[in-house]
């Protein structure tokens, strides 16, 4: 973390509890609203996290994941309650895109929305700063 980033620990799960974990972010998030296939479909809006201020506290055994196309996304979800609290975004592959809505009550100041292209996935990420977000 950088010193001067305003981070705190946030911790969430799955709906059913059986997937828990916590992640070092932002007070305020910045997070990622996605018009592709499966994040459309979904409403998978996830702010992004580098995998070293994740930590998956309990529930691997509940977790599955699917992929399609490149195969590089992997959409991890709970095999109880079907809920992608988290996954490893094709744009970043180094993170973790974090559902905000999966995070518990009390330490999300607020979040700013924002959007990314998915149905024209390479131009978008060519032009974006979406890649950064998982680097320490």
């Amino acid at each position: 973390m950088s010193s001067g980033e305003d981070v705190v620990l946030h911790r969430g799960g799955c709906h059913c509890g059986a997937v828990r974990f916590e992640v070092w972010a932002p007070r305020r998030l910045r997070v990622v609203e996605c018009n592709c296939s499966i994040c459309y479909i979904k409403k998978n809006d996830h702010f992004i996290v580098p995998k070293s201020r994740f930590k998956l506290l309990k529930g691997e055994e509940h977790l599955t994941i699917y992929t399609f196309n490149t195969g590089k996304a992997q959409h991890t979800f709970c095999k109880v309650c079907g809920v992608q609290s988290f996954y490893t975004p094709r744009s970043n592959q180094d993170g973790y895109g974090v559902n905000p809505r999966s995070l518990d009550d009390g330490t999300v100041e607020g979040i700013d929305w924002e959007t990314f292209d998915g149905q024209n996935w390479e131009k978008t990420f060519a032009t974006s700063d979406i890649r950064l977000r998982s680097k320490e």
